[in-house]
């Protein structure tokens, strides 16, 4: 199996007609300071190519033409582009006689020092068992949307490919990793997605020695990489250079990048994860990140100088439950249990500290995990320790039932993700609930309402407030809008940018000139509900209007 890419040719402009039909879906990955990767499935056999620019709905340069397959993504990378810079781009293609045209999608390049931004984190998804619900997690995907990041991770159990390890077949893999497409297509189109590989993908080494290549292992791999693009070493990433056989090459399972003010660190805490002896579920001592890993993880931390810094897995020792108090022992913080004697000299000889240390010692600001389904917050010697809710739980109470006593404070229940705002100054994370429309009824919750906020530095004094667009700052009228609409802003300095998404979170308008009493015109706009992003240089917020015919 190979993974198609390919680098883009600058060529002229030609416009074509828009069509109404979608037979496509789109995963951005791997975004640097000069690149990104598109990654493109058509439901039918078809020929594509992309147009993109750095004003909205002017595209000045495109791809070649690709002709693809059904179900055959084509990972295509745009190169060169402008650092910190946002760029503009729909997809044309044609499977018939003509060439249609997507709307406009978006997608941002390396942030420079200085600069704020948002990202999102979500976990658990469990879309292959009966723990996640896919109206709930489309709720989830459009709370991101609103949130207009310039990423998305996840913390890992998306795929579920360990669920009937021994007899598994290719196929099976193949639609498990398939089934997410469109889900992830609906938003990631202007999002960049990231995988933290989860104890239910499989991709461990004790799957990894049976009967290679033809194990959950090997084959769950190249599945991940066929449909989603994730970092490997290229001068932008760093992370595992390895290079295995059996036509995977680099497994992409972990990697790191700055961006803006911070570094950002995705562990995978399976593909080695044998210290003694091959455990599908190894515990205390013999559970190990790998001697590499763990001096990529050391060198990474002490060769940064980001003002924040961020790690991810999808938890801190492969199995078991809970945070802090598992992190004070074996490798993650050298002790024998919780109320035991440090013997980190005696299981790792030679292995420089715990983990934990190596947090302490290089100010990680957070530590961000999934694995329990429940939202957590706890702190140890400094460090913030996060677990992220379940992203599709329409019972609201799956991980908090199950998990929340293996944490010691600040537990929340709930589905949802995680949106952290990065500034100069501080990091404000705010745990973003996510409801289905019947169970706001009654008006005891709201979607997005949030379950539990924090902050890194002092995001929330008065000038920085001051500065962030409010809600009754802005007026829509009228609302519902017929052809157009007009927005009213008491504090335009605030605003940076408006972007108008529909429930499906395509764009169907941006604009950098953002001015009170400014109107936008929805002809084209097909009925139904709208998102209007408004972003500022201190905060975002999401206002909604109805468009009727």
């Amino acid at each position: 199996m190979n993974i198609k890419s390919t680098m883009i040719i600058i060529m002229t402009s030609i416009s074509f007609c828009k069509g109404l039909s979608q037979g496509y879906n789109i995963v951005l990955g791997r975004p640097t300071d000069t690149s990104i990767t598109v990654s493109v499935m058509m439901d039918q056999k078809a020929e594509f190519y992309l147009e993109y620019g750095e004003t909205s709905t002017t595209y000045d340069r495109k791809t070649d033409i690709f002709s693809v397959a059904a179900n055959d993504p084509q990972h295509v990378l745009i190169h060169p582009l402008r650092h910190n810079s946002r760029y503009f781009y729909r997809l044309i293609y044609k499977t018939d006689k003509s060439f249609v045209a997507s709307p406009q999608f978006h997608f941002q390049t390396q942030r420079a020092e200085g600069s704020s931004f948002v990202f999102t984190v979500e976990a658990d998804e469990h879309l292959y068992d009966k723990k996640g619900i896919r109206s709930m997690y489309n709720v989830t995907l459009q709370n991101q949307a609103a949130d207009d990041p310039d990423f998305l991770i996840s913390l890992g159990d998306i795929f579920g490919d360990d669920h009937e390890p021994f007899t598994i077949t290719s196929g099976e893999l193949d639609e498990l990793h398939r089934d997410y497409r469109p889900l992830l297509g609906s938003i990631c189109h202007s999002i960049p997605f990231y995988v933290c590989l989860g104890n239910h993908e499989g991709e461990n080494d004790y799957y990894q020695s049976i009967s290679p290549p033809d194990n959950l292992c090997y084959r769950a791999t190249l599945w991940r990489k066929y449909y989603y693009p994730n970092p490997f070493p290229d001068g932008f990433y760093t992370g595992n250079t390895t290079m295995e056989p059996y036509g995977i090459e680099h497994p992409e399972n972990y990697f790191a990048w700055t961006w803006g003010d911070a570094l950002f660190v995705v562990l995978d805490v399976y593909r080695t994860q044998s210290y003694d002896s091959l455990d599908p579920k190894p515990q205390g001592w013999n559970w190990t990140l790998g001697l590499k890993q763990y001096s990529w993880l050391k060198k990474t931390l002490e060769e940064s100088n980001s003002k924040f810094k961020f790690v991810f897995a999808h938890h801190l020792r492969g199995q078991g439950r809970g945070g802090v108090l598992l992190a004070k022992t074996n490798e993650w913080g050298g002790y024998q249990n919780s109320k035991g004697n440090y013997t980190f000299p005696t299981y790792r000889p030679g292995w420089a500290k715990p983990i934990h240390q190596l947090f302490v010692d290089n100010k990680v600001t957070m530590f961000i995990q999934g694995h329990d389904h429940v939202f957590a917050h706890e702190e140890l010697d400094g460090i913030q320790y996060i677990a992220a809710p379940m992203a599709a739980d329409s019972t609201y109470q799956i991980g908090m039932l199950a998990n929340a006593d293996a944490y010691v404070s600040d537990t929340v229940d709930g589905t949802g993700h995680l949106r952290f705002e990065v500034r100069s100054d501080c990091v404000q994370m705010d745990y973003i609930k996510a409801y289905l429309p019947q169970d706001t009824l009654s008006g005891d919750h709201k979607n997005r309402e949030i379950g539990f906020s924090l902050d890194v530095g002092d995001c929330r004094n008065t000038s920085q407030v001051d500065d962030a667009p409010q809600r009754n700052e802005f007026t829509l009228v009228p609302n519902p809008a017929c052809g157009s609409f007009v927005l009213t802003m008491t504090a335009e300095e605030k605003v940076e940018s408006i972007k108008v998404t529909d429930i499906f979170g395509r764009e169907v308008y941006q604009t950098n000139r953002c001015f009170s009493g400014m109107r936008i015109f929805t002809n084209g706009w097909a009925p139904g509900v709208y998102i209007i992003s408004v972003h500022g240089y201190r905060g975002s917020i999401a206002l909604k209007v109805i468009v009727q015919e």
